[in-house]
């Protein structure tokens, strides 16, 4: 059977002056080969560019990364914003409505979930410790792949099916968040602040998930978040076949 190819959004580093470029952690890469995809990195050049390498994905990853420009959820830069890249956004707001658009299979990972929140009309807090009270940890200076809270997910979500359970350990490293919910967007899990941990889209024909973890940098040692890939993975197959 033709494996399928996923396209992996990419964000950016700076090495030093003569080094720059395209980035995604390994991690990535590795969840996918190990599901029995074929992962290729999409980077941002422009919104028109990105649309263009969409036919040759039967899948697509919105990988982690810098901050969301508020310009797109029409809000001014709160003081903790950190480093963001308008590219990089405009281009992965076309690709939310493509794929959806499309029925191509999503898997929106960390910041990528608040990409999608904000391509389908929702809004972010910027910086949690400074706008949500009483929060908990959520940017963890610990290894990727270790897990450190919890969080409670929906009994009759898709996400629950995959866990098997309602109370899961999720690794954390990021500082915003979704604030206000797209319509379009369901909230299946949430950590014990509130912060929103994981969204489903509301009108489903393919696989459609956000979550504010990094479950590829668990994949390899923890079965509960390798089963998001495998479905993942099994849904791009599908389209992989079809055409």
């Amino acid at each position: 059977m033709k494996k399928p190819i996923i396209g992996i959004t990419g964000a950016y580093v700076n090495h030093n002056y003569y080094m720059e470029g395209v980035y995604i952690h390994h991690d990535y890469h590795k969840a996918v080969a190990a599901n029995g995809g074929i992962p290729i990195i999409l980077p941002y050049l422009n919104a028109e560019m990105a649309l263009e390498t969409l036919p040759l994905c039967d899948g697509i990853i919105l990988s982690g990364g810098e901050d969301v420009d508020p310009l797109f959820f029409g809000q001014d830069p709160h003081p903790k914003l950190g480093p963001t890249i308008p590219e990089r956004d405009k281009a992965e707001i076309a690709i939310v409505k493509y794929a959806l658009k499309n029925d191509i299979p999503l898997l929106a990972i960390c910041r990528g979930l608040q990409i999608l929140n904000v391509a389908l009309g929702g809004t972010l807090i910027q910086d949690i410790p400074s706008q949500v009270s009483e929060p908990i940890q959520h940017t963890q200076i610990v290894e990727r792949s270790r897990d450190t809270h919890w969080v409670n997910i929906q009994k009759d979500s898709k996400l629950y099916t995959l866990m098997g359970s309602d109370l899961v350990r999720v690794n954390s490293l990021h500082h915003q968040s979704i604030n206000r919910t797209a319509s379009d967007l369901r909230v299946v899990a949430q950590s014990s602040d509130g912060i929103i941990e994981a969204v489903e889209y509301v009108h489903p024909t393919t696989f459609t998930l956000g979550v504010q973890w990094h479950p590829e940098s668990m994949a390899s040692t923890n079965h509960l978040m390798n089963n998001i890939f495998a479905e993942f993975i099994k849904s791009s197959t599908k389209v992989s076949v079809i055409r």
